[in-house]
């Protein structure tokens, strides 16, 4: 194992961090001088073929972090740590001798696959995402690669394929993840300083392909692939191969749906190449935090962010320290990705022994409660072109069934909804999602400017306000400005 990787595990996670702020600047500066890219973008714009038309469509999803950091939990030796719980062997600098021997600990007893896939569906979930190798390299599936799987572990069952099954009969999508970096693997290296280091490097990828030849046989039902840990060196300085290897997964299984973090081209530049194209299918940089919304730039290709529970916990830390959010807190952040064009994931760290920790199974109960009314302004929805935004919320829009939603966070004194709408489309009818039948009042108070008029009530939680809008035939034609190039 390359110790050098955990020398700087600060350096690494704030690298992974700044992605998302860095990209759009990077992606104009890149687009000012034009370089010659054999090994950048394999397609310019967005994908519109049926498997990322459903992805898109789907919106919201969950992401799981299982490992044998789950079993500290964020703690070593009496000491706690703060820090991701997932990186606990870089926190406490843990000997591999001590932390690989977690493995013959690792035995999730109360691990039940229809729970976890109930409690994904419960929420309001469309797809589910699991750590398959976090950076510590234990795998949660019997790999004939490795014998640092789960098959050596004293669970010894197959938990990611019974977790895919359970999904799958739930009606869930299931993507993977998989880290490219490996503090367990001998031939691991985070940067090539002498011969032997390529030799062993080689070795390496040959595993990674090998590894990931043999998730796509084994689930073949699987939507896609989260990569993570491509920040060091040694993966930034060959492109070449992250090129190819992207393809080769795509050709055995086609429709697959990669992010953005797999790939660097041949100059080192990340998730975009150095001409400003994204390198994958979608941007993933949004980690704990959401794009600008004056980041006009997401809206021209896919995006998917992703956020924690307490301020900085993906694994199962015992201790959540810090701001933790609430389910109406969540459900904002949801709203205000989908009303950009993006995705949303929310994660939760199940503990060692396979169950969940009461905040989290409250978390899923309570965003579920919401969706199961409010689901059809986040669910096939997209940003609403051309409505400007208000103080009280978000607007999303379904434009098959040519409805604006507006989702309400905070709610005027006054009792009106402020609305401005793009010239050429009219309101037709208003009324509030969960009673279609009462009409709300639509008071015009200046040119394509609105009122709506609520009922006096309380809202305890946020709502959605439908607007049933028709669009004038000549304003449809010219609508096509904002639809980016297909493939």
């Amino acid at each position: 194992m390359n110790i050098r990787c955990l020398s700087k595990p600060f350096l690494f996670l704030t690298f992974a961090l700044l992605i998302g702020s860095s990209i759009s600047s990077f992606a104009q500066e890149a687009s000012k001088s034009p370089k010659d890219v054999q090994y950048g973008a394999l397609y310019i714009g967005k994908r519109h073929d049926p498997d990322m038309n459903q992805w898109r469509q789907m919106r919201f999803g969950e992401f799981l972090h299982f490992g044998l950091y789950s079993i500290l939990g964020g703690s070593w030796q009496g000491k706690h740590y703060n820090g991701a719980a997932e990186w606990i062997k870089a926190w406490a600098h843990i000997p591999d001798s001590a932390y690989f021997s977690l493995i013959h600990q690792f035995n999730p007893v109360d691990f039940d696959a229809d729970a976890w896939a109930a409690m994904a569906k419960k929420m309001g979930a469309k797809y589910v995402r699991i750590t398959t190798k976090h950076h510590e390299g234990f795998c949660l599936w019997p790999s004939k690669y490795t014998d640092f799987d789960i098959a050596s572990s004293p669970y010894k069952k197959d938990l990611l394929g019974e977790l895919i099954d359970a999904c799958n009969k739930a009606g869930l999508k299931v993507s993977l993840y998989y880290s490219i970096l490996d503090w367990h693997h001998p031939d691991w290296r985070s940067s090539i300083k002498s011969e032997s280091d390529s030799v062993a490097y080689t070795k390496y990828k040959k595993y990674v392909k090998n590894q990931l030849t043999e998730l796509l046989e084994r689930y073949p039902s699987i939507i896609g692939m989260w990569f993570d840990g491509t920040w060091d060196k040694s993966w930034k300085n060959d492109g070449e191969f992250s090129y190819k290897l992207e393809k080769y997964l795509k050709k055995i299984h086609p429709g697959l749906i990669v992010n953005a973090r797999l790939r660097a081209d041949e100059y080192g530049a990340r998730h975009f190449d150095s001409n400003g194209h994204l390198m994958g299918d979608y941007e993933d940089g949004f980690e704990r935090k959401l794009p600008s919304a004056s980041d006009t730039a997401v809206l021209g290709y896919d995006w998917e962010g992703i956020m924690t529970i307490p301020e900085n916990q993906w694994g199962y830390n015992k201790i959540w320290n810090g701001h933790v959010k609430t389910a109406d807190e969540m459900i904002e952040l949801m709203t205000q990705a989908v009303s950009m064009g993006g995705n949303f994931l929310v994660n939760f760290g199940p503990k060692p022994d396979g169950s969940f920790r009461m905040e989290e199974q409250y978390m899923a109960k309570a965003i579920g409660a919401w969706m199961k009314v409010n689901g059809r302004a986040i669910y096939g929805c997209d940003h609403a072109y051309g409505w400007e935004k208000q103080n009280w919320g978000y607007y999303t829009s379904d434009t098959v069934n040519h409805k604006i939603y507006m989702v309400v966070f905070n709610t005027p004194i006054s009792g009106l909804l402020k609305v401005k709408s793009p010239k050429g489309q009219h309101i037709n009818r208003c009324y509030a999602l969960s009673n279609p039948m009462k009409y709300l009042q639509v008071e015009n108070i200046g040119k394509q400017e609105f009122y709506i008029h609520l009922i006096k009530q309380e809202h305890a939680q946020p709502y959605v306000i439908v607007l049933d809008i028709k669009q004038d035939q000549k304003k449809k034609r010219e609508q096509n400005y904002h639809q980016p190039a297909k493939t």
